[in-house]
Formats: C-alpha cells, structure tokens, sequence
C-alpha cells in the first residue's frame, strides 16, 4: 500500500515561530543573556536540532552554558508544550484535506520526525478534531529511531515498518534536513516550507509547494 508521510510536526502546523519564542524564554530562565531574533533563527533552521543549535550557539559566543545545552533544550521543549497548549493549532494549508483524502483512496498516513514523543502528542492534541493521532498508521519519533535528521534512518525505519519500496512513499518535509534525510532513504519528497523556512534552498527535492493539494498529491503516490 503507498504511503503519504508527513516528515515533521511542523508539517503539521506552523510552529516556528512559537519554538523560537519558547527557546528565548528557556534562555531566560535558565539565566542566559541571549535572544534569537527572527534573523538569527532563520539561519540556524538549516540545520536540524534545537539542542545541537545551543551548543553551536555557545561555542561561537564564546559563553559558558551553567546548564547543559540538553537541559536549556528540555525546558525549551516544556514551555513550546505549554504555549501550545495556551493557544491552540490550526493545520496547514491542505493538511487535513490531505489526510483525508488518502483515507479515502487506502492510502497509508505516517509521520517521520525526529522530535520527543510529547512533542509530538502535544501537537496532535491542539490539532483535535481536525487532525489526530488515529490518523497516522505509523509514527517515528526519538523514541523509535535516535539518529536526528539528516540521517536518513527514521525513513529507513518507516519504509521498512510500512513493508514499503521507497518508491511507493512520497514524504513532505518543510526543512533542508529532513529533506536530505527522506532523500537519503531514496523517498520522494514534497518541499513545504514553513514561514520561517521559506528561504531556504530546497533543491533536492522533487517539488516544492505552499499549500499541499491533495489530487496531486494522491496521483504522486499511487503512479
């Protein structure tokens, strides 16, 4: 059976924006004197990993993290979670037609991140009704594959849990990383940025969109 799989939570919905606020406030409260404006993260976003992007952040400053740069990313991850929770979600443009949709036509749903596991239900729990975890037959998250994206391993996971060819999965990824990860498993893939990834070069991937149409696609998947 072919497969849609969605590569991120922010596949999803749009959630850039409110993970950069989220880690200005861990910087915060962790006793930090940094702010990332908007300019700042756009850069960082080529990279996938808010833990790693902490890191490399401190040693280019030259700061001493008192806290590890896991710890500043944990409570990163729980004040996102609770902003989530505060102001809701709507899903992106197509989404939940999409998800639809392949239901319709026996088309398999998954999601392959490499995010925390309550990252993920914090998000699908927003989404609801619209979009809930009863509709994805197959999620990756950290918990399932520990190698991050760009590494292809969480779609060579998911290609071989589904009992798939890579060539029967189209993915759709918003970020350079993932794409380089679906594309290093041998997956097609459906560039969709998000707003704050919009600049970025998505070459490698085998189309790029700004709303996701679920004919397209559908007939992309069952050719």
């Amino acid at each position: 059976m072919p497969a849609i799989l969605f590569g991120s939570i922010s596949t999803l919905v749009d959630t850039s924006e409110l993970q950069r606020e989220a880690f200005n406030e861990a910087f915060s409260q962790h006793g930090l004197d940094w702010h990332w404006d908007r300019e700042d993260y756009l850069a960082m976003l080529e990279s996938n990993g808010g833990a790693q992007r902490i890191a490399e952040h401190a040693a280019a400053t030259g700061e001493t993290v008192d806290a590890d740069a896991d710890a500043v990313h944990a409570t990163k991850s729980e004040v996102f979670r609770q902003k989530l929770r505060e102001s809701g979600a709507t899903p992106r443009p197509g989404v939940r037609e999409t998800i639809k949709a392949a239901h319709g036509r026996g088309v398999t749903v998954g999601l392959v991140t490499t995010t925390s596991r309550d990252n993920v239900e914090a998000v699908l729990d927003a989404l609801g009704p619209d979009v809930t975890r009863t509709d994805f037959a197959l999620l990756v998250d950290r918990a399932v594959v520990s190698a991050p994206k760009p590494d292809p391993a969480a779609y060579t996971h998911a290609i071989a849990a589904l009992g798939e060819s890579a060539d029967s999965v189209v993915a759709i990824e918003d970020n350079v990383g993932g794409v380089a990860s679906a594309t290093g498993a041998g997956v097609r893939v459906v560039a969709f940025p998000n707003a704050n990834t919009a600049g970025h070069d998505f070459s490698q991937a085998t189309e790029r969109v700004d709303s996701l149409d679920d004919g397209a696609l559908l007939a992309d998947v069952t050719r």
